[in-house]
């Protein structure tokens, strides 16, 4: 880890709940957020938080599978996410999840006019501000986390959280 953890004390608890409380706790509840109050589908979902983890490199949500009423993505998901420009495991609303969590993380500038004719073809304008605020949170957390060297120690708890992808 980059910073300095008493070794009786969680990694993130410390980090989040005891050395910045008044933001660290925000934070926390906007994070676990996302899993609880999406309503976008779990394909389209799990294919933008996976895109943005291996853009982060952040190892536990690269290892990370949101489950939601007993049901995951497939193993081979997180490959196609990678090749989501030409994999044949996509709807097109699945690919471009994957598409704007990308040009999100990477090229927030171009996303274009014709990108947003695609979005809007498929996506209603509450999904796709769903869609942005859940990019916004894995982008800023799994960064953080991953800057900091949490991501090795980093756990989600309560509600509609995900599930470690061996079921852990």
């Amino acid at each position: 880890m980059n910073i300095d953890i008493p070794q009786d004390r969680d990694p993130i608890a410390y980090v989040w709940g005891e050395m910045v409380p008044g933001i660290g706790i925000a934070a926390s509840k906007f994070s676990m957020a996302v899993y609880a109050h999406s309503t976008l589908g779990l394909r389209e979902f799990e294919a933008a938080r996976l895109r943005i983890a291996q853009i982060n490199g952040c190892a536990f949500c690269l290892d990370w599978r949101t489950e939601r009423d007993g049901e995951k993505v497939e193993e081979e998901f997180a490959e196609s996410v990678t090749q989501w420009r030409t994999t044949d495991a996509f709807d097109e609303r699945t690919r471009l999840a994957a598409e704007y969590a990308e040009r999100y993380t990477l090229d927030h500038h171009g996303l274009d006019d014709e990108f947003w004719a695609r979005m809007t073809a498929h996506y209603s304008q509450l999904e796709i501000v769903e869609l942005s605020m859940c990019l916004g949170s894995w982008l800023a957390f799994g960064r953080l986390n991953h800057v900091l060297g949490l991501d090795t120690a980093c756990t989600l708890t309560g509600g509609s959280s995900p599930t470690p992808a061996s079921g852990d």
